[in-house]
């Protein structure tokens, strides 16, 4: 990166994270501990440059959203761009939204994993439609979610509104600095699955798939399987640095429904604490001894 470039990176950084930033308490301390970055980032290639932008940005408070990536094919700003829409296009047919596995395991047990990412809703639909309509006899439910790192509030919502019964049910509010909500809902869908549900949670389990984890739990509708979740919880937003380095900024407050709070930093807790390899016949043993769905064993963790 040619150093005339880097002042001016540095400052538009500071500038972003000042005013967009969702956890105002520390922002002044992460633009402050971006000064004096400029030799460290002139000498670093791009891809350097996003790693050590990143480990400055994440110091104060660890926040995982909150990060520089570095897009060899071109950076861009808003998700909903035209650059963001090809590649989550091609994530969507490339990883069937999300759907790695669907299948009906024995004594009626339906079994969904997501991986990597849930696809953008209206790239995600027609394969959560299939995924339910594939398990619509089956009278249990685990969602593995151990190797799943993200998705969108939407495409939850569409999700639960498989799982959450014939009316419709609240599940969070996205605040922005401004303090208004944007509430999300569930439709019920025709297709439900109305027995017990596991879900099973890994230390990568992160982001949109944390949400799914934490509504379910919330809601009492489902027991958690595994480990502590990784603690992402703030909707990002995309933000053009240089031809090819993008700003990934937390600019939204998740507020759960039910809890009033979320999962942020301190991820979302095991009903049922097991490594994460061992989850699912934890899981399968604890639906074999337990027909109907157990309680979530307190309040999910305030974040």
């Amino acid at each position: 990166m040619a150093e005339t470039d880097v002042s001016p990176l540095i400052a538009h950084l500071q500038e972003l994270v000042r005013e967009r930033y969702i956890l105002q308490d520390h922002a002044a301390t992460i633009a402050a501990d971006l000064a004096g970055s400029d030799a460290e980032i002139a000498a670093l290639t791009p891809e350097a440059s996003a790693a050590a932008l990143t480990r400055r940005l994440q110091r104060a408070c660890n926040d995982r959203h909150l990060r520089v990536r570095h897009r060899p094919e071109g950076a861009a700003s808003d998700f909903a761009g035209a650059e963001h829409a090809a590649r989550h296009a091609a994530e969507a047919a490339g990883n069937a939204g999300g759907f790695r596995r669907v299948q009906l395991l024995d004594d009626g047990v339906g079994l969904v994993q997501i991986a990597p990412y849930l696809s953008p809703v209206h790239l995600a639909e027609p394969y959560v439609r299939a995924a339910f309509t594939l398990l619509s006899s089956a009278t249990a439910l685990v969602f593995d979610l151990r190797e799943g790192r993200g998705g969108t509030p939407e495409t939850v919502a569409l999700i639960c509104g498989h799982l959450l019964g014939d009316e419709p049910v609240h599940l969070q509010d996205i605040e922005g600095l401004d303090g208004r909500p944007r509430q999300f809902w569930t439709t019920p869908a025709a297709t439900r699955i109305e027995g017990p549900i596991r879900v099973l949670t890994s230390r990568v389990t992160f982001s949109g798939c944390e949400e799914l984890a934490y509504n379910l739990q919330a809601l009492g509708r489902a027991v958690v399987v595994g480990e502590t979740t990784g603690g992402g919880a703030h909707p990002v937003e995309s933000f053009r640095l240089t031809d090819v380095l993008e700003l990934h900024l937390p600019t939204a407050r998740s507020v759960n429904a039910v809890t009033g709070t979320n999962w942020e930093q301190v991820g979302v807790r095991p009903d049922l604490a097991c490594p994460a390899d061992d989850a699912l016949d934890t899981a399968v043993r604890s639906l074999s001894r337990s027909p109907a769905p157990l309680p979530a064993s307190g309040a999910p963790s305030a974040g």
